[in-house]
């Protein structure tokens, strides 16, 4: 290859290097304090039960959740991943844990407040909306927003999600991330299974999301599973001895900067 030929290449190259999202198979960002952080005395024995299926430290890394960040968990249930949040950005972070009254009346009242009066969730503000406005007027400029394993309730339950997805937006700061990880159905299955399965096509989340402004910045295989046939009901009540095991993706997109 003529010299002048290479040298033209090479600024084509790094221009599509830096606009396609990584793909991160260990997730950058893991450090001895989050592991710290889950190894935690004071986590309770139900929690620590679930952290194989749900890979905690990966999970904190892939989002770069630091100390003093501004974080929203949509859907947060019984806390458990707000828990997780809430020391992550200690000790001077805020945490806002939003449920639904659906969520709260049927199965997260008394665990989540159980929970919330820890000394832990000191920083974690607890946020009583619907997913179609989940934050309040309060939490604006945040530098993350999470949804984990939820966002196939939102198809379920009749969420408007563009207006949801709008409404996160508009929450983040310039930069900010909104991460969603949930269980994966089959390529091209759309909704379809969001109710039967607790699955939802990693496709239309992508499409979803980027309809609202974001763009994809990277991708974790942290919680993948080649071997899961998605075929099977993801829900925790139902998935049984399989809990944990589902393939799952986790996408983090970004509020450009302006």
């Amino acid at each position: 290859m003529r010299p002048t030929l290479l040298i033209a290449l090479v600024p084509l190259a790094l221009s599509a290097c830096a606009h396609a999202p990584a793909e991160t198979s260990a997730p950058s960002g893991s450090s001895d304090r989050l592991q710290a952080l889950v190894a935690a005395s004071d986590r309770t024995e139900a929690d620590r039960a679930l952290d194989p299926g749900r890979k905690p430290v990966e999970f904190l890394s892939f989002l770069e959740v630091a100390p003093g960040m501004k974080v929203a968990e949509l859907f947060a249930g019984g806390g458990y991943t707000t828990e997780l949040l809430a020391r992550a950005v200690a000790p001077d972070g805020v945490v806002y844990g939003q449920n639904s009254r659906w969520v709260l009346e049927r199965f997260a009242e008394k665990p989540w407040s159980e929970r919330l009066s820890r000394p832990v969730m000191k920083n974690v503000v607890r946020v009583d909306r619907e997913l179609d406005d989940p934050l309040p007027p309060e939490a604006t400029g945040l530098d993350l927003v999470v949804s984990n394993a939820i966002y196939h309730d939102t198809v379920w339950l009749n969420v408007d999600r563009e207006k949801m997805n709008r409404a996160v937006f508009q929450a983040l700061r310039s930069g900010g991330i909104y991460a969603v990880c949930d269980s994966s159905a089959k390529p091209g299955t759309g909704a379809q299974d969001a109710q039967t399965l607790h699955r939802i096509d990693e496709q239309l989340v992508r499409n979803e999301v980027t309809k609202a402004g974001f763009t994809l910045v990277a991708e974790g295989d942290f919680l993948r599973n080649p071997a899961d046939a998605r075929d099977w009901n993801a829900a925790p009540g139902a998935a049984g001895a399989r809990r944990g095991t589902s393939d799952r993706f986790c996408l983090k997109f970004m509020k450009p900067t302006r």
